[in-house]
């Protein structure tokens, strides 16, 4: 009987306080939807990023809900002020423990905010290298050539050079001639194979010329530009067709050099 009466005392002394604070805390759940829906509807209208988006309106959301439970404790009858200070020790402790995770997040808002690079672009950097596939608020991930995923944490990157090709790449081909080749012909036809490839930029203009005198070739150095997603598959299809152009033209490739050794 005394386990009830003070079940019940304590049932009308704090029972209307509990509905009180459930009832505000469930209202401010409801109103942080509302307003991150509000917010995101906003900030849709504007030039940003998905990530940064997302980050609003995440905190937007928490500090409705932070606010709410504030005033839930409080009608409950939580003494407020001691509370705050917990948080505020506590919240030391946690960004001590959570350092590199609050490192990779302010590098990733300094990254969003700045835009060194942007998703589709290729980029080299730490000694990798891809296409932007994400970018977020901890990392940013790469697909490499080989079609693997390369994910840095974004603390590694702010601060280090990195070097953005943007979405287009310029091509690295050489070919080697006997110097009795007629060059203003071999140059002709490597002009034409180049012009007619699908996946080679009109602008910016592909450098073709002779880029070294040497023994017991004369190299001419063929530098088209494409786009990322076809850098790869050009090399190979430019490199196949100049070599039957060449060969039907009957233009000889050098002898390799032996060497002997004593």
């Amino acid at each position: 009987m005394i386990a009830m009466d003070r079940l019940t005392q304590y049932a009308v002394q704090y029972g209307m306080q509990a509905v009180v604070a459930i009832g505000i805390f469930a209202a401010g759940i409801l109103a942080s939807r509302w307003v991150g829906n509000i917010v995101q509807q906003s900030l849709e209208r504007q030039t940003l990023d998905p990530p940064l988006r997302m980050l609003l309106v995440r905190v937007v959301k928490i500090v409705v809900l932070l606010f709410t439970a504030v005033i839930a404790l409080d009608a409950l009858g939580v003494p407020i002020a001691p509370l705050v200070a917990g948080i505020g020790v506590a919240g030391v402790g946690i960004g001590l423990a959570l350092q590199g995770v609050l490192s990779n997040v302010m590098a990733g808002l300094s990254i969003i905010f700045t835009k060194p690079y942007k998703v589709g672009e290729h980029i080299s950097l730490l000694g990798v290298h891809g296409d932007v596939v994400m970018i977020d608020i901890f990392s940013t991930r790469l697909m490499h050539p080989d079609r693997s995923s390369v994910i840095i944490p974004n603390r590694k990157i702010v601060g280090e050079i990195l070097h953005n090709f943007g979405t287009i790449r310029q091509i690295h081909l050489t070919v080697d001639v006997v110097y009795k080749t007629d060059l203003d012909q071999a140059l002709a036809i490597i002009r034409e194979v180049i012009a007619s490839h699908p996946h080679v930029l009109k602008d910016p203009a592909p450098c073709i010329g002779v880029s070294n005198l040497g023994h017991p070739a004369v190299t001419i150095a063929i530098e088209p530009w494409t786009a990322v997603m076809h850098y790869a598959s050009a090399q190979g299809e430019l490199n196949k067709a100049i070599i039957e152009r060449f060969r039907a033209a009957q233009i000889e490739f050098p002898a390799p050099v032996m060497t002997t050794t004593v």
